[in-house]
């Protein structure tokens, strides 16, 4: 019987592994949201173009979408860097501390 347990959480643990995976490289987090508007603040902890597929992942929320446009400091820009705020409009709600994925398609 003790098999079967360690068997199944062997299985279970290498099923989280593979959705880890499947997220991509974490590149920022949600600092804000204004609703009004459908505009996140995402602090970057890593480079960021426009054009490129981001997925926002968090308790509640999970989608993909590519960005159109950003802006820094109210100024639009077509890449922003590692500690950059930028201003991005979404496609869906989002919420402070969803993390922001860079996917690879």
């Amino acid at each position: 019987m003790p098999r079967k347990k360690k068997s199944i959480s062997k299985k279970v643990d290498e099923g989280l592994k593979d959705i880890s995976i499947d997220l991509g490289k974490e590149i920022g987090k949600i600092t804000h949201y204004f609703d009004k508007i459908g505009v996140a603040v995402i602090e970057l902890a890593k480079s960021l173009g426009v054009g490129d597929i981001v997925r926002i992942k968090g308790v509640t929320t999970d989608f993909k979408q590519k960005i159109d446009s950003m802006q820094v400091e109210h100024k639009s820009v077509k890449k922003a860097k590692k500690g950059d705020a930028i201003g991005v409009k979404v496609e869906e709600r989002v919420r402070p501390h969803d993390k922001v994925y860079e996917v690879k398609e």
